[in-house]
């Protein structure tokens, strides 16, 4: 069973290379955002497992505050392409 794991680790590790060209060198915006989900989602697969494997709780915290802060950035680059700023003031009221 760990050496199951090992292999998917590495395999992971890969498919995270693979999401960072596609972030360095995407031809448009929405694919550098895809992939940098696409990333955060990898890290997440990637300490839990490491948490699996070294039978410990402790990374269950990163694992929650990787997936807050994927969330927020990428509903804020979702934002910004769409509308070109992500936090509006209105300067009259």
């Amino acid at each position: 069973m760990t050496t199951f794991l090992w292999v998917i680790v590495v395999l992971v590790s890969i498919s995270l290379l693979g999401f960072l060209y596609r972030l360095v060198i995407g031809p448009t915006t929405p694919d550098r955002v895809i992939a940098l989900d696409a990333i955060g989602v990898g890290l997440i697969t990637l300490i839990g497992l490491i948490s699996i494997l070294f039978d410990t709780e402790f990374f269950l915290e990163v694992i929650l505050l990787l997936a807050i802060l994927s969330f927020i950035g990428t509903v804020a680059f979702s934002k910004f392409t769409e509308k070109g700023v992500i936090i509006q003031r209105d300067r009259n009221s």
